[in-house]
């Protein structure tokens, strides 16, 4: 697919001098530049954690907070910032 997208000069300098060593295409190695991107960002996704605030007395998950309404859980995990 075609698209135009701005870039400065310098960054597209460097993926010519990158596709000229690789003797590929400028194209090739934005697209290989956006897939390690995105691919980043899902590893770093699934490295999130959340951490629910247990009932102090050990009786599982604090009053009011259900795992079956997200809004609740969305109130609980807002209370702890």
């Amino acid at each position: 697919m075609r698209t135009t997208v701005d870039l400065s000069e310098h960054l597209i300098q460097e993926a010519k001098q990158r596709a000229a060593r690789r003797h590929t295409t400028v194209s090739a190695v934005i697209e290989d530049a956006l897939r390690a991107a995105f691919a980043r960002d899902a590893a770093a996704a699934e490295t999130i954690a959340i951490r629910l605030t247990t009932d102090p007395g050990g009786g599982g998950l604090r009053p009011g907070v259900s795992l079956d309404d997200n809004s609740s859980l969305l109130d609980a995990m807002e209370e702890g910032e």
